[in-house]
């Protein structure tokens, strides 16, 4: 299997040569740099405050919630997110919503 593109994080890479390629964003790479790179993801808030798992954030927006007619508020507090990959960086529970996925650059550490 070969690794994800460190720029944009695509699986369509390819191999060329003796480099890696991503056929979206046209970034290549050597092979020998891709094994010696540690895949750790560094995941920010809205001001660029680092998450970890287990921390409490605050929507700083209203976001609409798919399949419910309320909207989750500025100002509500999330606790004890895990950090996840994907599109949606932060799985949680929201008290009055469930389970629920956000996006990082919604949020902001309290």
């Amino acid at each position: 299997m070969l690794p994800p593109c460190p720029k944009c994080q695509s699986s369509l890479t390819y191999e060329d040569q003796d480099q890696y390629v991503c056929p979206e964003c046209g970034h290549e790479w050597p092979q020998v740099a891709a094994a010696e790179v540690e895949t750790t993801r560094i995941i920010k808030d809205s001001v660029g405050n680092v998450l970890a798992d287990g921390d409490t954030v605050t929507v700083i927006k209203d976001l609409k919630v798919k399949g419910s007619s309320t909207a989750l508020k500025v100002g509500t507090k999330v606790r004890n997110i895990r950090l996840v990959d994907g599109d949606h960086d932060i799985d949680c529970k929201i008290e009055g919503f469930g389970p629920m996925q956000l996006k990082s650059e919604f949020v902001r550490k309290a």
